[in-house]
């Protein structure tokens, strides 16, 4: 209770603790809130598995593309205002994407993703600034509140979906409607909410001083690149469950509420894991038995979800959950642990970000080729096993206890 009560927190108090958990509620609804209407968006507009793909794949990509943006704009317009204006933007593309046709809708996801990805870069500078004592429970509540939105979206778009469906039906005697659209511009709200609470966070902030560091002894560090690219294929299995899981399920024969609400459980179960990884981790001399277990759940809740009879599909689903919310979690920590200061943990941050989400967009793009291709999803199985062991490779080099290169100073 005294961690958080309202004499602990700074000059901003309790007001800043719920406008950023606000936002970071914010990170994910984007991203899963398209996968469990993913059949209803493809018969409307005639997408193929392909196009499908290029549609999951977009948003994970704009977030590392849109990474770099963070710096300028706090030296243009300081980091609060910074924030307010991505939310502004993310409230607007949410609410245009379904409605401006098949163009807009895949315009509308990138921007979607841009804006996130220049919020997920900002937020932790801010928490680090203004909670300095309380860096890592406010991590932890961040992270919560990150899942609490992608779990509510991935769980509630589809029912959703068919309640609006209902009501159009009565109010206009069958016409034809596709209330997909209102079930995805139903998120914009949580980002106007989280806007109207961010702006008091406005007042007497300025356009700050940010160096810039080009990082360049990481790009010759083989440590930096080992995390950058750990983070990169954990992140691809991440999103190629937000982007396809529900739809794998409904082809296996799942109601598409129960596919949908598989994933929000999932999401959700990674709290649990998202917090003792790096607990136990951290204390560890070397993390490389963390993250090969982490990944070994991840690999095996993933097996279990492609090709395990589906009365068992709730087991898989508690392993995904559990592995996922360590993999990224310990992907998280490694910037920290692998960095001597300050200064190179910023850096490796955004190198690891950067690489890492362009790399993930990667992975739902090929699972949507792969589909098309074949015709199943036998097929993913192969592509996920080779993107697992790959991050095992990776994670036996970023799990060791090394430094990468200090870039204080260097520009």
């Amino acid at each position: 209770m005294a961690l958080l009560s309202t004499s602990a927190m700074p000059r901003r108090g309790v007001l800043t603790l719920v406008a950023l958990l606000l936002v970071a509620l914010n990170l994910r609804p984007a991203l899963t809130s398209v996968s469990p209407v993913l059949g209803s968006i493809a018969e409307a507009l005639a997408l193929s598995p392909s196009w499908q793909g290029i549609l999951t794949t977009l948003p994970v990509l704009f977030l590392g593309l849109a990474a770099p943006l963070a710096p300028r704009l706090v030296r243009r317009i300081g980091p609060e205002r910074s924030v307010f204006a991505a939310l502004a933007v993310l409230a607007v593309a949410l609410l245009a994407r379904p409605y401006i046709g098949t163009a807009g809708l895949f315009v509308g996801t990138a921007i979607a993703g841009g804006c996130i990805g220049v919020i997920g870069v900002l937020l932790p500078g801010i928490v680090k600034r203004d909670f300095p004592r309380r860096v890592s429970i406010m991590t932890g509540l961040y992270t919560v509140a990150l899942n609490l939105g992608a779990s509510a979206a991935a769980g509630t778009t589809e029912p959703l979906r068919q309640a609006l469906g209902g009501l159009w039906q009565d109010a206009s005697q069958g016409a034809s409607h596709s209330p997909w659209q209102g079930a995805l511009a139903f998120w914009l709200l949580p980002a106007v909410i989280a806007a109207l609470f961010w702006l008091p966070q406005l007042k007497g902030t300025k356009p700050a001083r940010v160096p810039v560091r080009r990082g360049a002894r990481l790009r010759h560090d083989p440590l930096a690149w080992q995390v950058s690219l750990f983070m990169g294929l954990q992140s691809s299995l991440a999103y190629i469950v937000f982007g396809w899981l529900p739809t794998i399920l409904q082809d296996r024969g799942l109601a598409a509420v129960t596919a949908g609400l598989a994933l929000s459980v999932s999401i959700l179960l990674q709290v649990t894991t998202a917090i003792l990884a790096p607990l136990i981790g951290s204390r560890m001399r070397d993390q490389r038995a963390v993250l090969i277990g982490v990944m070994g759940l991840t690999l095996i809740g993933l097996l279990g979800c492609l090709y395990a009879p589906i009365g068992s599909i709730w087991l898989w689903i508690v392993i995904l959950g559990l592995g996922q919310g360590g993999t990224f979690s310990m992907a998280l920590t490694l910037l920290a642990l692998r960095a001597p200061d300050a200064t190179t943990a910023a850096s490796l941050s955004a190198m690891a970000q950067g690489i890492g989400y362009t790399l993930a967009a990667m992975g739902p793009l090929l699972v949507g080729v792969l589909h098309d291709w074949s015709g199943g999803w036998n097929v993913v199985g192969v592509l996920v096993s080779a993107i697992a062991l790959g991050a095992l490779v990776m994670a036996l080099g970023a799990g060791r206890d090394r430094q990468v290169a200090s870039t204080s100073g260097v520009d």
